[in-house]
């Protein structure tokens, strides 16, 4: 695994996201070496959701409008149906997705989370996956979706579920090590 203890990740969530598409990534990154600071539009705390109801919650490091893409090197970005689907519809959010794409930055995304890929103008022409439900969602994005368990497109890290994290992890880890992925056209 690559030591990524130089490297400062942010995890973009509100209320509502997938327990273990937070809980484990955060913790795959920590024992990289990684800081990482999870990010909600709102401060305190925020609410999972486990199987059929209302997880743990998770402290909020920073308010999404305390901090700018250029205080990290990542993003990750968990899913659930609850978590993306709210924060595609704040142009703040979305906002900040993109400025890591522009900014050449690895992004990851799990589950439901490239609904904010596709709302940030980043799918057209890339190869990602995603949970089976959206993908015609990222298709009519102009995404070319596979049914794989970790997909990789210029450091951006796409997986399907929380049955894919540990390949989600380790590809996203593996990218953050990169660094800045130079091919990417903005």
């Amino acid at each position: 695994m690559a030591d990524i203890s130089d490297r400062t990740v942010a995890i973009l969530a509100t209320n509502g996201f997938e327990q273990s598409e937070l809980e484990e990534p955060l913790r795959a990154l920590k024992e990289a070496g990684a800081t990482v600071h999870v990010i909600a539009p709102e401060s305190g705390e925020i609410r999972g959701w486990s199987g059929d109801d209302w997880g743990s919650n998770v402290k909020v490091d920073r308010t999404l409008d305390s901090v700018k893409s250029g205080d990290y090197d990542a993003l990750m970005l968990p899913g659930g149906q609850i978590n993306p689907d709210i924060l595609r519809a704040s142009k703040d959010a979305v906002a900040f997705v993109r400025a890591f794409w522009d900014e050449k930055k690895p992004i990851g995304a799990i589950c439901h989370a490239p609904w904010l890929l596709i709302e940030a103008d980043i799918v057209d022409g890339r190869k990602l996956t995603s949970y089976h439900s959206i993908r015609k969602d990222v298709e009519n994005a102009g995404g070319k979706w596979e049914d794989s368990e970790v997909v990789c497109d210029k450091a951006l890290v796409t997986s399907r579920s929380p049955d894919d994290l540990p390949a989600f992890c380790a590809k996203l880890i593996e990218e953050i090590g990169e660094g800045k992925h130079r091919s990417r056209a903005a």
